[in-house]
């Protein structure tokens, strides 16, 4: 295993105040998003709306990763060129979500276990010579009534193990997601709890299996009181929350922590990851980065709504939103960028 090179790779993902944009929804969570919109569930508009994000002018600037589906790795722009090759132009790292979703897990009514570790060596090879250098895994846990329970913590945390150790061992970085669940009416305190509880977890595993710390990048939730929950907590109240809890659990060793957005609106995201930055940077011993999806793509989606003409106002809007949540990194990020689109 080259360690010195994927610790290099996993340090490059966070370095320069950029963070990463996933792209790596499944066709039917894409088409989802589309039908909402009234835009057309199709394999060729996936495509279109792939290349609009990946052929955005300057989004290297403030992106240093992108994450891809296996459908959307596969694909390529209207002339020919691979996606890949059109992301790595730009400067941008491919990454590669490798899990094949969260399925039931059995005995335990309402909880999920991520599937995806069977072939998954095989798979990896393949994808490191398409060009991806990171890998992506994403286990889901519930808050609710008596949830979660141990045994959904203890497989998924296994599982996310088993899989950054095969990442390692194919000289790929492992970005590590164990997601707390933003549905339910959990105060912040419960979330706060349960989030430590799952990172130690996890963390105890990647032990147990050997992963180097150095060589990961950690992307968790923000430490926030569930939808249904009647007081939501302030920007800096959720700074203050995530920010102990991470500080208790997440190893020193680790490079970066890029959040996930976990359905924030894109606003709310920018405010709170700023909010973060602009309390605590200095004196932290990983990067608070991001790796937005709906946040950084969603008002870029609606004003594509699948019409070509509009494809550049739809970059303008992503190349925006994208520069706020660089802004966010660096602590410089306010309110009053909204609707400025610079």
């Amino acid at each position: 295993m080259d360690t010195q090179g994927i610790e290099n790779t996993a340090r490059a993902l966070v370095e320069g105040d950029r963070g990463i944009l996933a792209l790596d929804e499944s066709s039917s969570t894409c088409n989802k998003r589309f039908a909402g919109l009234g835009i057309p569930q199709t394999e060729g508009t996936r495509r279109d709306w792939r290349e609009l994000i990946v052929t955005t002018p300057g989004l290297g600037e403030y992106i240093s990763g992108v994450i891809l589906h296996d459908e959307t790795i596969r694909q390529q722009k209207k002339n020919g060129t691979p996606f890949v090759k059109a992301i790595l132009d730009a400067g941008i790292i491919p990454v590669i979500k490798v899990d094949t979703g969260a399925q039931k897990l059995a005995g335990h009514p309402g909880e999920k276990i991520t599937e995806g570790l069977d072939g998954l060596r095989r798979r990896l090879q393949e994808y490191s010579q398409m060009g991806a250098r990171f890998a992506k895994w994403r286990a889901v846990i519930t808050i609710g009534n008596g949830l979660p329970s141990r045994a959904c913590i203890e497989a998924n945390a296994q599982a996310l193990a088993r899989y950054a150790a095969l990442c390692q061992e194919a000289g790929m970085v492992p970005m590590v997601e164990p997601e707390v669940l933003m549905e339910g009416e959990h105060d912040l305190e419960r979330c706060s709890k349960v989030t430590e509880d799952v990172l130690r977890t996890v963390f105890h595993q990647l032990h147990i299996q050997g992963v180097t710390l150095e060589g990961m990048i950690l992307k968790p939730n923000m430490v926030l009181p569930g939808l249904g929950c009647p007081r939501q907590a302030t920007a800096d109240e959720t700074a203050e929350a995530t920010v102990r809890c991470l500080l208790r659990a997440v190893p020193a060793a680790v490079p970066g922590i890029a959040f996930l957005s976990g359905g924030q609106s894109s606003e709310l995201a920018s405010a709170r990851l700023n909010a973060m930055n602009v309390r605590f940077k200095t004196r932290l011993p990983w990067a608070l980065s991001f790796s937005f999806a709906r946040a950084i793509q969603q008002p870029a989606m609606e004003i594509w709504h699948g019409q070509g003409a509009k494809v550049k106002a739809a970059q303008q809007a992503l190349h925006h939103r994208a520069r706020c949540n660089w802004l966010a990194r660096r602590g410089e990020y306010t309110s009053a960028m909204e609707g400025a689109g610079s």
